[in-house]
């Protein structure tokens, strides 16, 4: 039932945010012509990312809503982690395609109406701020990559609305026509920092890689010190989606043990486990006499260079 609630909770919030920002963006690129600011139009053309970035998250929310079925046994919650992979790779372009512009107006930096620059740019730093609030008292922005990929863009946004007010009060003041490519240089960095981490940790699930939240030495260590376990071995950590990770493994027990004893001893182990961060666990007793061939991540040695994470 929670992630029920905050699935719903998060759809609502991008629901909201893509209004909103949509809205904005008519004006914000209207003012961007008339004003004639490579600033207030790469920060229009940033939020025209925001706004499909939200529109796709809210596609892979409903998607996710779809049940499992034979031909996807974990359901579309998958779905989620593309539209994170693909709002990431989007921030990445649109940072690169802001500076190749602001390069080009350094050698020949056009005239701006700097008022009009002013206080569209306020606007769109309330606009920013608002659904910034929004998604932060709304959403899980911690746990879900979809969410908070949307996130970040309304951030990175939200400096691009800054870098619009200090370029356009530079110019009124001190006349200095570069600091408009170059408030928007500055901003296409924080865009492309954000771009890459997203892009970075959505392509970390996709390869099924070991969460950052996971400890897999602490998980080594549960099994190790419940009474009855000899060994572990073939042990995957990975995300189905953000905030669903699951674990699978074999475990060596000893052969004294009952039915009861080792279901018990299972039990305890999945309860510590769940503690630690996973929800889906799926574990394979086995006795001592089972052979080990082709185990992916074996920790039959007590070396401090265990491994952190597994390269399946």
């Amino acid at each position: 039932m929670g992630n029920d609630h905050t699935h719903s909770a998060n759809k609502k919030t991008l629901l909201i945010s893509f209004i909103i920002i949509t809205g904005f963006m008519f004006i914000e690129v209207i003012g961007g012509v008339f004003t004639n600011s490579l600033a207030l139009l790469s920060d229009a053309g940033h939020m025209l990312s925001d706004s499909i970035s939200l529109a796709v998250g809210l596609l892979a929310f409903k998607f996710g809503e779809k049940a499992a079925n034979y031909n996807k046994t974990y359901g579309y919650k998958r779905f989620e982690i593309l539209a994170a992979v693909f709002n990431g790779v989007t921030l990445i372009v649109i940072a690169i395609f802001i500076s190749y512009e602001a390069v080009q107006r350094f050698t020949n930096p056009p005239e701006i109406a700097s008022t009009g620059m002013l206080i569209i740019g306020f606007i769109g730093l309330l606009i920013n701020i608002l659904v910034a609030w929004i998604i932060m008292r709304g959403g899980d922005t911690k746990e879900n990559l979809n969410l908070r990929a949307a996130f970040l863009h309304v951030l990175s946004d939200m400096l691009g609305s800054v870098g619009a007010i200090v370029a356009a009060l530079l110019i009124m003041f001190l006349e200095w026509g570069w600091a408009d490519p170059l408030a928007s240089i500055i901003v296409a960095i924080l865009v492309l920092i954000s771009g890459y981490r997203v892009t970075k940790e959505s392509v970390n699930v996709l390869m099924e890689g070991t969460p950052s939240n996971i400890n897999i030495e602490d998980i080594i260590s549960t099994f190790k010190n419940t009474p009855g376990v000899i060994d572990i071995h073939d042990l995957h950590v990975w995300s189905i989606t953000s905030g669903q990770n699951a674990l699978s493994c074999h475990v060596v027990i000893n052969d004294n043990l009952t039915i009861q004893e080792s279901q018990k001893m299972i039990n305890e182990i999945e309860h510590e486990l769940i503690h630690l961060g996973i929800g889906h666990i799926t574990i394979q007793m086995e006795n001592d006499d089972h052979p080990h061939e082709n185990t992916i991540l074996c920790h039959n040695q007590n070396e401090e260079s265990s491994p952190h994470h597994d390269d399946h």
